[in-house]
C-alpha cells in the first residue's frame, strides 16, 4: 500500500459541482491499494498516519507533533494511480487491486482510523468517484509512504517497527558528525572498482 501524506492548512473533494468533504488544517492522505496488500498493511499505514511528527508543538519546535498530538484532521482519498507501472511512456495499473476488493480495504482503513483518532476528524472522498482534490499544502510538506513488504509476521513487523524508531531516536540525538567519530579516516576508494551503476542496464531502454 503507498500513501502521500501532505500537511495542509486546507483541502477538500468534489465530484462534479458538488464539494463532498473539506477539512481545516491537518493532513491530505492519498492512498494506493495494491492487489498484495492485507489487513497488516492497512493497520501499518493508519499507524504511521496517525503518528508521524509533522506538525511544530506549541514552541515552535519543528516536526515534534502528530496530527493527534495537535488534534487537527484527516482527509484519506483513494487514488489507485499511486500503483502505477510504466511501461514506456504508458501507464499500466494491474498492480492496483480491483475495485470491488479495494473498497473493503479503504473502508477498512478509515474504521481503523476513526478507531484509533476522534472520528469526527477522519474525513474521506468518494471510492471510485471521479473527483477534484483542492490541496493547499503548508511548507510545502509532503513524505511519501509504502508499507514495508515481507513483514507478513507480525512479529517481524514489531522487530521491523523497532528498529525504525531506534533509527529515528538516534538521528534525532546524533551529533552533527552524525555518530562518526571524528578523525576517523574514510576507506579510500578504488577508481578502478566498478559500483554497480555501470552495470547492465534493461534492453527495454527506449531510445
Amino acid at each position: 500500500m503507498k500513501a502521500i501524506i501532505q500537511r495542509v492548512t486546507t483541502a477538500s473533494v468534489s465530484v462534479g459541482e458538488e464539494q463532498v468533504s473539506s477539512i481545516g488544517r491537518g493532513l491530505c492522505v492519498l492512498l494506493g491499494i495494491s492487489v498484495e496488500d492485507t489487513q497488516k498493511d492497512v493497520d501499518y499505514i493508519v499507524r504511521k498516519i496517525l503518528n508521524l511528527r509533522l506538525f511544530d508543538d506549541e514552541n515552535g519546535r519543528a516536526w515534534s507533533k502528530s496530527v493527534t498530538d495537535r488534534e487537527f484532521e484527516v482527509l484519506c482519498v483513494s487514488q489507485f494511480t499511486l500503483q502505477c507501472i510504466l511501461k514506456a511512456n504508458k501507464p499500466d495499473f494491474h498492480a492496483a487491486m480491483p475495485a470491488e476488493l479495494a473498497q473493503p480495504f479503504y473502508n477498512s482503513l478509515l474504521e481503523n482510523m476513526r478507531c484509533a483518532y476522534k472520528p469526527e476528524l477522519i474525513k474521506e472522498g468518494q471510492f471510485g468517484a471521479y473527483m477534484q482534490v483542492s490541496i493547499q499544502n503548508d511548507g510545502p510538506v509532503t513524505i511519501e509512504l509504502t508499507s514495508p513488504k515481507g513483514t507478513s509476521d507480525p512479529k517481524q513487523m514489531a522487530k521491523h517497527e523497532k528498529q525504525q524508531q531506534r533509527k529515528e531516536k538516534s538521528r534525532s540525538k546524533a551529533p552533527s558528525e552524525s555518530g562518526r567519530e571524528k578523525g576517523t579516516p574514510r576507506p579510500r576508494r578504488d577508481p578502478h572498482a566498478s559500483s554497480g551503476a555501470d552495470g547492465d542496464v534493461s534492453s527495454d531502454r527506449e531510445t
